[in-house]
């Protein structure tokens, strides 16, 4: 893990310490700082990667970060960069070799950015559409981008890609109680064996019509936020299968709050019927490269004495380079669950 510790934050804080003695060197002399962020999903058919520069000015001549974060020259490399990411396979145990395959990344411009601290509307963008591979049982890729700047230095980051298939849901139903109760459910997975940092969440959705207009699509959801996989217990047994535990209060008390005073009981309120679609468990798994930033951060978070820490996987420059993807799954409510639900007349759920 790479972690460099700054005293004075980039870009958009340095005006705050202008009235600061003279005594201290604000600003070192320039030099070129590349910064890289991407996030490649190999689900998406357009993968992305953004390759800027920092900025700064000099005691001579000092800068208000926040206007020059408004030009793009400001922060975007003259011309476009060589910039390629390289295929790497696993051979054995932790080796990984080339595939031969490169994918040499175009530029693009994208122009719906809304206004803000950067520039907009117009950003460019480093991109590929060549799909990447997540491999299968043991076999695992990983990816090297390599950005070549103008005065020929190069640039370097490694990522592996998440998405192997031994990354599934293995939760198949679900079971909710109305009244109040202790009792927990599992939502289980098994991990991805590039990937240690996950995001789970689960959403009901219903139909909900009004006095027999047409149907609108309603859900209620709830996310557990980021984990690493150490913050999941194992299943008993398994070396890779995990759980997240879930009070099965969760959904009434979801659905009291959402539907609130919606009852068909109420004379005064419009006749209000619904009905039950689906339940969806999604998992978000990222690459060892996001946890790392992910710990870097929460240590940050847990020590106000600390200086500003940031994490970097780039070699030559600051920022990310890792890989994320997400599984669906439609689990089944168990039969109680659903005697419930119809059973609370005033929310008005019907069999389709």
């Amino acid at each position: 893990m790479k972690i460099i510790h700054f005293t004075i934050v980039l870009s958009l804080f340095i005006t705050i310490f202008t009235s600061c003695s003279t005594d201290v060197d604000l600003y070192a002399e320039y030099k070129d700082v590349p910064i890289i962020y991407a996030m490649l999903n190999p689900k998406s058919d357009t993968n992305y990667v953004k390759i800027t520069r920092a900025f700064c000015g000099t005691n001579d001549n000092p800068i208000n970060a926040n206007e020059v974060a408004l030009i793009a020259d400001s922060s975007n490399y003259p011309g476009k960069l060589d910039a390629r990411i390289i295929e790497l396979k696993s051979t054995h145990g932790s080796y990984y070799e080339p595939t031969g395959r490169i994918m040499v990344l175009d530029t693009i411009t994208l122009h719906n950015k809304e206004t803000g601290v950067f520039y907009a509307p117009d950003q460019i963008f480093y991109y590929t559409t060549e799909p990447f591979n997540t491999g299968a049982g043991g076999t695992k890729y990983k990816y090297r981008l390599i950005v070549t700047k103008p005065d020929g230095d190069s640039l370097t980051a490694l990522t592996g890609m998440v998405g192997n298939e031994e990354f599934i849901i293995l939760t198949g139903g679900v079971s909710f109680k109305m009244a109040p109760t202790n009792n927990m459910g599992k939502i289980m997975f098994r991990a991805d064996g590039l990937a240690s940092v996950y995001e789970i969440s689960m959403q009901f959705n219903y139909w909900e019509q009004k006095n027999g207009q047409e149907k609108q699509k309603k859900n209620v959801k709830v996310s557990y936020g980021i984990r690493t996989i150490n913050e999941f217990p194992k299943l008993e047994g398994s070396s890779n299968a995990y759980y997240l535990q879930y009070s099965e209060n969760w959904l009434f008390n979801a659905l009291s709050y959402a539907i609130g005073g919606d009852t068909i009981m109420n004379p005064n309120h419009p006749e209000v019927v619904r009905y039950i679609d689906d339940f969806v468990i999604t998992i978000s798994a990222a690459s060892d490269e996001l946890a790392n930033y992910y710990i870097a951060h929460q240590s940050q978070a847990n020590s106000p004495m600390s200086l500003v820490t940031t994490y970097t996987n780039i070699e030559g420059g600051y920022g990310l380079f890792s890989s994320r993807t997400k599984i669906e799954k439609v689990a089944k409510l168990s039969a109680n669950t659903k005697r419930e639900l119809f059973g609370m007349y005033s929310w008005g759920f019907k069999e389709q």
